[in-house]
């Protein structure tokens, strides 16, 4: 059964024949009543009484007629939702991000994004690990995905993204010298609050111990992201933070500085090769460009 087929039975049924119903439609009488009689083989009855002058409806036909409604009803509803997903005035954005990427530049970019985009709505997953992340967007789970560039995801297209700076956060009344900055060796010999291993930030940090042959003090490890800057500022220890989680510890009170060298880390936006949903691409172009604010 094709839409085309339902469209020429209610005309048949609107305009009371097939001759009215073909010049309404815009078409070849024959060709309607070719489509008309295919409907009724694949139905294994007759839908009209024709008449010498116009057609009734058999019980076939009367029966066929609400449901026949309905149907092109909800195609059209369908073809108006399509659209608008086409159109980006709808549709939903699936991200499976590492938590530290989510806060900075994930959020960001959504806010670039929304702005827009408003009626996109979006959804991020948090796996926390990076090869988690590759392993979402490979198996079709989400159509992108955020990890640091360090994690190795060769079946995917990456997009690197701007380097983001990771500061040290420390105490109010840590006695750290006065100034804006830190050594990695002072870093190293900070009591310090930590992720679990395979995080991103914990991942700096022993990069960090391990090039000075150190061993980290660690004073509490968690997973629960939102303990950390009310660890730091209850003065239990110091944390490595993205630049925007700095900031925000910042101005509740904690001492915020630059680690020399500067600790960067690169983000990379993945994708699986082959087209991808009208929001999706808006979002990777979107990604692709300057940020003009």
């Amino acid at each position: 059964m094709e839409r085309r087929q339902l469209e020429y039975f209610i005309a048949v049924v609107e305009h009371g024949g097939f001759t009215a119903a073909a010049i309404a439609l815009h078409v070849a009488q024959p060709s309607l009543s070719h489509a008309i009689r295919a409907l009724e083989r694949e139905f294994g009855g007759s839908l009209f009484h024709r008449l010498p002058h116009g057609v009734a409806l058999t019980a076939a036909g009367e029966a066929l007629v609400q449901p026949a409604q309905q149907v092109l009803r909800d195609l059209s509803t369908a073809s108006s939702l399509v659209r608008e997903v086409l159109g980006l005035s709808g549709g939903r954005l699936d991200i499976v991000a590492q938590t530290t990427l989510s806060v900075d530049p994930l959020a960001g970019m959504l806010g670039r994004f929304h702005r827009a985009y408003p009626k996109v709505s979006v959804r991020v997953v948090d796996p926390e690990r990076g090869p988690d992340v590759a392993l979402m967007v490979a198996a079709g789970q989400c159509e992108l995905g955020l990890v640091d560039a360090s994690v190795a995801t060769t079946d995917l297209r990456g997009l690197d993204l701007p380097e983001q700076e990771m500061h040290v956060v420390l105490p109010p009344d840590h006695p750290h010298p006065a100034g804006s900055t830190i050594t990695s060796r002072e870093l190293a010999a900070l009591n310090l609050i930590v992720t679990p291993p395979g995080t991103e930030t914990r991942a700096a940090l022993d990069d960090v111990c391990t090039a000075l042959g150190v061993t980290p003090r660690i004073v509490v490890e968690t997973a629960h992201r939102a303990m950390i800057v009310p660890l730091v500022l209850s003065g239990v220890g110091a944390s490595l933070l993205p630049t925007s989680m700095a900031k925000d510890a910042e101005l509740r009170g904690a001492r915020m500085l630059s680690n020399r060298p500067r600790l960067l880390r690169h983000g990379r936006l993945v994708r699986r090769s082959g087209p991808l949903s009208p929001a999706a691409q808006a979002f990777v172009d979107l990604a692709a460009s300057p940020d003009q604010e």
